[in-house]
């Protein structure tokens, strides 16, 4: 298929081209890129003693059984970006395929989640990096430092280039997997070995209702939900991507399959090291494993993987956050300035050091005003769920633009009706039950999140007057689209 500019909407007023380098990277770096946007070693050191808890050891089968959602949806992704490669992606699939005004606030809750995804790494930044170096993380200003100093130079980074970008995430995530796998399995070889204050591995630790069916799935579901969030990175660089429409989607689907078996072997290696009580009662679960592993100085070691996670996060979550507002900003629902790509660097330059500078400014005011702070950890505890819910759209979106498939053959039935639709009702599920368990806080700060993009949505109408509000509802062509699937 002639590849086209993605910002041009039929019966409207053609968009800016894209402007972002054509073909600067490749699958593999691409599917680094979405690794790294869900962090790995961080959400291992999150969720460990959590998940451990609460599925009663079975948190390895639930990791797995939540692959499977987030695989299809993937697939719902690859096959949407080849239908439009555009870095806005489900904000313009979810406009196009069912409504504008629905796109428009997918389009919100994308730059929310990753404003608020990139946050939770700045602000735990400093207290990794201290600990590399055995250093007491009391001093409030000195992690503000590290926090503002880590902020701009991985925007410095985001800015020069996608190609630095994805070299520096590569290096970065070769490390930090080397550590995280490796100090896996051996704490899986500890555990086996049944080393005196270790859980011994049972029956129980392959059932979704863990050890004596003490297990909360549901519990367990919504945090392993949570640790796959990120993965849709690969999605939003696809403009700078080698084969565009193809690599991406792959890209996306490689990503979850190595995020699954990453965090299935960290959340089985890890779990028994440390006796239950031990576990529960630690501050940094993810050191301290290490550390009764291999003592003080795996703990660094450890400490220094948690440290390259959250960096390589924030790198990524500018560059995939700057890409979605500039995909937006091409239609004129954002500021035109948004959209803006200076020749030297072919970067959203102003996009990104608007996303960079917001989320370390959020991280001062986070870190040094208390009462702030306990208003933003609600809004972080929210960010599976935002992402949840523009994963559920974008399935949706699948369906509505393949729907003459879903009814042409019971494979297409299977694969873009079916699955997608169980996989949304799944997700849909999780949002529901999270949102009933969620503190009254965190329900505000949900409706604050979409109530705010509600009243952005009606500025822009008003104010940009974009065309993408016009454009009509889109479906594959009878007879299918021109590209080869």
């Amino acid at each position: 298929m002639t590849e086209h500019s993605a910002t041009t909407l039929p019966g409207s007023v053609p968009a800016p081209p894209a402007r972002l380098e054509p073909d600067a990277i490749g699958v593999a770096q691409d599917t680094v890129i979405g690794m790294a946007t869900s962090a790995p070693a961080a959400v291992v050191a999150i969720s460990l003693a959590g998940l451990a808890a609460t599925a009663a050891y079975g948190g390895g089968v639930l990791m797995l059984i939540s692959a499977v959602p987030m695989l299809i949806i993937a697939n719902a992704y690859r096959r949407l970006n080849l239908w439009n490669a555009n870095c806005g992606a489900s904000f313009e699939w979810v406009g196009r395929a069912i409504n504008p005004y629905l796109g428009f606030l997918t389009g919100w809750l994308m730059i929310a989640g990753y404003v608020v995804g990139t946050l939770s790494g700045v602000v735990i930044l400093g207290p990794s990096v201290l600990q590399v170096f055995g250093a007491s993380s009391d001093n409030m200003w000195a992690l503000v430092a590290i926090a503002t100093a880590i902020g701009l130079i991985m925007l410095l980074i985001a800015v020069i280039g996608i190609r630095i970008t994805a070299r520096s995430q590569v290096v970065m995530a070769a490390i930090e997997y080397a550590i995280l796998i490796g100090v896996s399995i051996w704490g899986l070889v500890y555990v086996l070995g049944h080393h005196a204050g270790t859980v011994p591995i049972t029956s129980g630790w392959f059932s979704v209702n863990g050890v004596g069916g003490k297990g909360d799935a549901v519990g367990g579901f919504l945090i392993a939900i949570f640790a796959f969030s990120g993965w849709d990175g690969t999605v939003y660089v696809n403009e700078e991507v080698r084969h565009r429409r193809t690599n991406p989607g792959r890209a996306a689907l490689i990503a979850v399959a190595l995020l699954a078996v990453i965090y299935t072997l960290a959340q089985v290696g890890l779990q028994g090291v440390l006796s239950g009580k031990d576990l529960a009662n630690s501050g940094s679960p993810l050191t301290d494993v290490a550390a009764a592993l291999g003592g003080s100085s795996w703990e660094k070691v450890m400490a220094l993987a948690l440290t390259l996670s959250v960096i390589a996060t924030v790198g990524a979550g500018i560059v995939v956050g700057a890409r979605i507002i500039y995909g937006m900003a091409s239609y004129r629902v954002l500021p035109e300035f948004l959209a803006n790509v200076p020749r030297r660097f072919a970067t959203p330059a102003t996009a990104s050091i608007v996303f960079g500078l917001v989320v370390v400014a959020l991280a001062w005011v986070y870190l040094l005003s208390t009462s702030v702070a306990n208003a933003f950890t609600y809004i972080i505890d929210l960010t599976g769920l935002l992402f949840a819910i523009f994963y559920i759209l974008t399935a949706l979106a699948a369906m509505a633009y393949y729907w003459r498939r879903v009814f042409s053959s019971v494979w297409d039935a299977l694969i873009l009706g079916l699955l997608p639709l169980g996989s949304a009702v799944f997700l849909g599920w999780m949002v529901v039950k999270s949102t009933m368990e969620a503190a009254l806080p965190e329900r505000w700060s949900l409706l604050g999140i979409v109530g705010a993009g509600i009243v952005m949505m009606i500025l822009s109408r008003l104010f940009l007057r974009s065309d993408f509000f016009q454009i009509r509802r889109e479906t594959e062509p009878a007879g299918g689209a021109a590209y080869t699937d």
